[in-house]
């Protein structure tokens, strides 16, 4: 059975592609998302074609011009993509001709579809990765405004999900102001090698024609033009690496998220999520569920699989293209859709959540996480950290063992651990005076922190 539309690469055979064959190739379903840089590439490309008097000025301006009012077409929806016509570019080129003649096929001279899909998948990375900076900027811009709001408020730091020691709450915030910090600098570094254009290295081995792909590149805005042809369009190593990146990004999200939802909990009630990102139950009336956190969690696994999904892909492909290549749109296209949109979605639903403050000065008044207090006391006392580690545990038992609190204890009880305690004890054993105890780079306490708020603030700028 012939097939409704012409497919470009058809002129050598005798006989029809099979319809069956056709279906399960094509990749117009995706590769539709690529139709403005398509577009793009092509309007540079020709009007390369036309400067360099490989095609005729006025052709060029016909070319251009018909390629501009499909892009409207396919905008507003009056141009549909069909799965017969295999994928966009066949699309595009098959509405040029219907609109201009023969004349459209003067738009591919000298390229090949290599190097037009790989100049497209870099256009559509620069979007993006732009795109991703910009929310991961704003995010942070949020964490440095709750990092200033909660800078003096006392919460726990937590190792292996065990109250720790007492921190303050701006410490917190700015943990993860710098991990998506790292995240925005990887994009950064990666957007270098994703700025070169592989328009020019036809399908793998240059051509005779005498093309400028440095007028190219820049009608392009790339920074760089590629260096050898072969590599130019047989490699995705920057798909990888951004979907890497994401898989980072969805890592440091789902690690926060996980603290949301645990600290939003009823056993926790540290912290509360607005009703506007929070579910009920389709049963219980009662229920408030961090379902928002929850999605941003689980759609982490899906950016981990895209990755997964690229890397098995271009693992066993000899040089230079395969046709296993168009399989590289997917995973690229929901990673950066579900990271792009889980950073968005979470900064919004982080503006509307806020500390339970009261609870929280409660809590940590009374906690033994003022155990490492002691300890220090003793050290300051020229105690080896050792026994006075030994000293504080056994204090610690006496405390869980008597129901009590460390700020509780009397000197008489602490004096039968050790002479050297005294009154100025009750001084380490608050929460403010812990927190502001730390006296090292970067720690906890609130001098510190306003530190780390000023430099983080110029930083953003």
């Amino acid at each position: 059975m012939s097939t409704k539309k012409e497919l470009l690469w058809q002129s050598r055979f005798n006989e029809p592609f099979d319809r069956e064959a056709l279906l399960f190739s094509s990749s117009v379903e995706v590769d539709k998302a690529l139709y403005q840089e398509d577009i793009k590439g092509s309007i540079a490309h020709v009007s390369m074609l036309s400067e360099e008097a490989i095609i005729p000025v006025e052709e060029a301006r016909l070319i251009i011009e018909g390629l501009e009012e499909i892009e409207q077409e396919i905008s507003s929806g009056a141009l549909v993509p069909e799965w017969e016509e295999e994928d966009i570019h066949t699309v595009i080129e098959n509405r040029l001709k219907e609109k201009i003649g023969p004349i459209a096929g003067k738009m591919h001279s000298g390229r090949s579809r290599n190097d037009q899909v790989a100049t497209d998948t870099r256009l559509f990375l620069k979007a993006r990765i732009n795109e991703l900076r910009d929310a991961l900027n704003s995010l942070n811009s949020l964490l440095l405004e709750k990092a200033e709001t909660y800078r003096h408020t006392v919460i726990f730091g937590y190792t292996h999900l065990q109250r720790a020691q007492p921190i303050s709450a701006g410490h917190y915030y700015l943990a993860y102001f710098n991990m998506f910090k790292r995240d925005g600098e990887r994009l950064q570094d990666l957007f270098r090698r994703v700025d070169v254009s592989p328009l020019g290295a036809a399908a793998f081995a240059g051509s005779t024609l005498p093309l400028n792909a440095k007028r190219s590149m820049e009608l392009l805005d790339f920074g760089e033009l590629f260096q050898n042809s072969i590599d130019a369009v047989s490699d995705r190593d920057i798909i990888i690496e951004f979907i890497s990146a994401c898989s980072i990004i969805m890592m440091h999200l789902s690690r926060f998220c996980e603290d949301l939802i645990l600290w939003s909990s009823s056993e926790f009630n540290y912290l509360e999520i607005s009703d506007a990102f929070s579910t009920g139950s389709s049963i219980m009336p009662q229920k408030k569920n961090a379902d928002i956190a929850e999605l941003v969690r689980g759609k982490t696994g899906r950016v981990y699989g895209d990755l997964m999904n690229i890397l098995t892909i271009m693992k066993g492909i000899p040089l230079s293209y395969n046709r296993d290549m168009q399989e590289d749109k997917p995973p690229l296209f929901d990673a950066s859709r579900s990271t792009i949109s889980s950073v968005k979605i979470f900064s919004k639903m982080l503006a509307h959540t806020k500390l339970n403050e009261e609870r929280l000065a409660k809590l940590t008044g009374e906690d033994l996480s003022l155990a490492t207090e002691i300890a220090e006391y003793l050290v300051k006392k020229n105690l080896p950290f050792r026994e006075a580690h030994r000293i504080t545990g056994k204090i610690v038992s006496h405390a869980v063992a008597s129901e009590t609190t460390l700020p509780n204890i009397p000197l008489e009880t602490y004096r039968t651990f050790s002479d050297l305690f005294d009154d100025d004890l009750f001084d380490a054993l608050k929460p403010e005076a812990s927190v502001n105890a730390k006296r090292t780079h970067g720690s906890a306490s609130f001098a510190s922190v306003d530190q780390q708020i000023k430099a983080a603030k110029s930083e953003l700028r």
